[in-house]
């Protein structure tokens, strides 16, 4: 086991990765931006070291500073977290540090979603019908566009968190978001590859929680059920899927654990499907990386998948016991941002003068603010994460709103009203959600 690991991140995923490091007897070491100097991540660290000026690009995606200050205190493996550089394991092939998740070539391999449809056809699981790889000329796209079936989606090849991303309902109006699409990309990316898909109309994105380790086992813990989203931003998680029966379920756990096989997957990752209403699923693309909502996963099985990605890092065999993992009861996650939905989401940064966090059987709260923290303008508006668990689906749900209801959080705005209300809608007490949720509901409330 390593004797002392850097934390590659910032905010809760930083702190969550503290408190598992302490329970593993691992020393830690914290990165920070001179905007984060007084962030609670720094204060419980057992080391700390400045890496750059406030906005990201300036400090937390610099890989050469992360290396220096993992070498200059002695660490001997990198936990990147999720987002930033939780998908470059490359910033460790040039130092003998060990990164904490997969290997570049697995990341690679599903990194660029082109190569990874072809990959997953080859595995044999189902994918979207769509173009066979990249395409870059608009003339062949827009046949190609023709043949595959309006709606389009054109998805970004090395894409994530909708950037890249257009819809193209009818032939007319392909030409404007395929280049949109393009121009997109190349701003976020680097790279402005992209992709054809059939857009599947109200789908359910559920995603399977995938684990593997240097030793050749595979297996996967369930789903979460990720269709409120906004903007392809997930905003409410929850497992088990209201929409999956036990053979459905098993079916595509199946497949998520070939999707895994195929690239001799080892850490944890999770593989993403779109369900749509005739219960046909659709593998959309795999990150390979801890989720922001992997404690609904934690939830169901009381295993902790940080310590464990930890482990898998340090050589050791998945800790799992054989055959299908137990769930139990039902876990939903909100996730808290300083955002302003009555001016469309606007980001709020600025100074939390009052902070409560709701307590009680079955709830949880990961965050990194505090009465009196700022929060800065620079980087992604989570503030918090709220988990609830309850033996039903109606218990959590009924936790969830209760603990949205006392939640306090004065000095900035943020969604904990919004979410409330969510808990409050028809359609989610009843569990018929899809992608499309979160429209409709703006309708509904306005």
């Amino acid at each position: 086991m390593f004797r002392k690991l850097l934390i590659a991140n910032r905010g809760e995923i930083a702190l969550r990765i503290v408190r598992a490091c302490r329970e593993l007897d691992i020393a830690t070491v914290a990165v920070y931006s001179e905007a984060d100097q007084e962030a609670l991540h720094v204060r419980f660290a057992d080391e700390a070291v400045c890496i750059g000026a406030p906005r990201a690009a300036q400090s937390y995606l610099k890989a050469a500073r992360i290396i220096a200050a993992a070498e200059i205190t002695g660490a001997e493996a990198v936990h990147p977290g999720y987002g930033f550089l939780a998908e470059n394991a490359e910033i460790c092939r040039s130092s003998d540090l060990v990164f904490v998740g997969p290997t570049p070539d697995q990341i690679r391999a599903m990194g660029d979603k082109a190569v990874a449809r072809e990959t997953m056809r080859a595995a044999g699981v189902p994918v979207v019908p769509g173009s066979g790889g990249t395409v870059s000329d608009e003339a062949e796209a827009l046949k190609l566009a023709g043949e595959i079936g309006y709606p389009v989606m054109i998805k970004a090849t090395a894409g994530g968190g909708g950037k890249g991303m257009r819809i193209a309902g009818y032939e007319g109006s392909f030409p404007r978001h395929f280049a949109g699409a393009r121009a997109e990309a190349e701003a976020a990316f680097g790279d402005g590859g992209v992709y054809l898909e059939r857009c599947l109309e109200r789908p359910r994105h559920v995603e399977f929680q995938v684990f593997g380790d240097v030793h050749g086992r595979v297996l996967h813990l369930g789903e979460r059920d990720c269709s409120i989203q906004r903007r392809h931003q997930k905003l409410v998680e929850e497992s088990p899927s209201p929409a999956l029966t036990p053979e459905l379920r098993r079916r595509m756990g199946e497949a998520a654990v070939r999707a895994a096989e195929a690239i001799g997957y080892v850490g944890a990752g999770t593989v993403e499907f779109l369900l749509d209403a005739s219960g046909e699923f659709y593998f959309i693309e795999m990150n390979t990386r801890i989720q922001v909502e992997h404690p609904v996963t934690e939830a169901t099985t009381g295993l902790d998948l940080v310590k464990e990605q930890i482990r898998v890092a340090a050589g050791e065999p998945l800790s799992f016991p054989p055959g299908e993992q137990a769930h139990h009861g039902h876990a939903i996650e909100f996730r808290i941002n300083a955002e302003d939905p009555a001016r469309d989401f606007a980001p709020s940064p600025g100074l939390i003068t009052t902070f409560h966090q709701p307590g009680g059987p079955g709830v949880r709260v990961d965050t990194h603010v505090y009465s009196g923290y700022r929060v800065p303008p620079f980087y992604d508006s989570l503030i918090a994460k709220l988990v609830v668990w309850g033996n039903s689906r109606r218990e959590a749900v009924v936790r969830g709103r209760e603990a949205l209801e006392s939640f306090v959080v004065e000095g900035i705005s943020t969604t904990i009203g919004y979410l409330a209300r969510i808990t409050r809608d028809e359609g989610f007490l009843g569990g018929d959600v899809d992608t499309s949720f979160v429209e409709a509901f703006q309708d509904r409330s306005s």
